[in-house]
């Protein structure tokens, strides 16, 4: 009774373990239904075989601010090998950090164990394995759901939802943090960033998609920290750079970059197109076509995308093969080629891509020919969709 009493005039704190709130559905709002059937398939038959597993990051993060979440990944204490044997039609992929993926019609459920940020091979945290700027070099050691927590970059990646239990375990205040729509690190920023340079370009790309706002102290070690970029592999900041730009946010996104300094270190090739007003206007316009057409569901190309950023560059060699002596034709394929190569020491854009983007590209002249015929075999150009967005 007087339990009852206390609880009621001072309000019962939501239970916690290990460092974590747990808060009941009615604190977080989240209900089962609103998972995809083969995430809580997932979670229901881990559960069943004694494991215990949740829906975690961006699925939950996303069903606090109510938005659909695209993907549903699910987070456990089962190994990988343990994970298999539980689904018939599952792999194991990964070499650094073994995941599974495990399918269910169409939908393919992301499954991780555990992970420790490697402190039980090294009693001290200073004795990782990093490189001279701090960055980890072996990150690949399971742990449990606090270890685990601890390891991902943002508080509002830190949310593990029970969809057993209906509960969210929240270890660093992520639930606040998406209320007050503030992006804010876990643990100490500089160390983080210094681990990983990459986190730098996720806040930018993370604070543009959720309109967050970054945490001041999350943010202050950002001006001096973005040239350790210039040391991850391209392929990783190219990886980022799609994600940023397909985000349905692309415009938001590089604005972002731009105030945070970091567009030297993910988008090089933005840095003289911004400069230059035309620029500025076009590659606005086709950031915008970009994220409108995301807006509303229609299939939006990579390679568009990096045609347009490349552009102005093809454009510009273009003219001064011209005025070199080159006829036009032969002179724009030579351009396409001079610009393509050298962007590939800056941002490893995939080879596949090459031929739609030149196929655009060509195709641009071609609209200043507008007599006779040829404008009507233009449309039926695979690829005129594409480059009729250049205009």
């Amino acid at each position: 009774m007087i339990r009852r009493i206390i609880d009621k005039v001072f309000g019962r704190k939501p239970r916690t373990a290990a460092g974590a709130q747990i808060l009941p559905q009615s604190k977080h709002g989240i209900r089962r239904d609103q998972l995809d059937d083969c995430a809580l398939k997932t979670c229901e038959t881990l559960a069943q075989a004694g494991y215990k597993a949740y829906v975690v990051g961006g699925a939950v993060r996303d069903l606090l601010l109510t938005k659909t979440p695209k993907d549903f990944d699910v987070a456990t204490d089962a190994t990988p090998e343990e994970v298999r044997r539980l689904f018939r039609r599952s792999r194991i992929i990964g070499r650094r950090f073994q995941i599974v993926h495990v399918m269910c019609g169409r939908v393919t459920i992301e499954v991780t164990t555990f992970r420790a940020n490697g402190q039980k091979e090294a009693e001290e945290e200073d004795e990782r394995p990093t490189d001279e700027h701090g960055r980890l070099l072996s990150d690949n050691v399971f742990g449990n759901m606090a270890d685990d927590a601890a390891r991902r970059d943002f508080t509002i990646n830190a949310l593990y939802y029970d969809p057993v239990r209906e509960e969210v375990h929240d270890y660093f205040g992520g639930v606040a943090d998406c209320n007050k729509r503030v992006l804010r690190m876990i643990g100490d920023p500089e160390t983080r960033f210094r681990e990983d340079p990459v986190r730098m370009l996720r806040a930018a790309r993370f604070a543009a998609k959720l309109d967050f706002h970054i945490d001041p102290d999350t943010r202050r070690p950002v001006a001096t920290l973005a040239p350790l970029l210039a040391n991850i592999p391209r392929a990783r900041i190219f990886d980022e750079a799609l994600k940023l730009l397909m985000s349905g946010h692309a415009l938001r996104g590089v604005h972002q970059l731009r105030a945070e300094g970091l567009h030297h270190g993910m988008l090089p090739l933005l840095d003289t197109i911004l400069d230059d007003p035309t620029g500025e206007r076009f590659i606005t316009a086709a950031l915008k076509t970009t994220d409108t057409r995301i807006a509303q569901d229609k299939p939006a190309s990579p390679a568009f995308l990096f045609g347009t950023l490349l552009w102005p560059q093809v454009l510009q060699r273009w003219h001064a093969l011209e005025a070199a002596g080159e006829k036009p034709q032969p002179a724009l394929f030579l351009a396409m080629d001079d610009v393509l190569d050298a962007q590939r020491s800056q941002l490893a854009i995939p080879r596949r891509y090459d031929g739609m983007m030149k196929e655009i590209w060509a195709l641009q002249p071609r609209f200043e020919q507008r007599g006779g015929q040829r404008p009507y075999r233009l449309l039926e150009h695979p690829r005129f969709r594409a480059a009729y967005d250049f205009l």
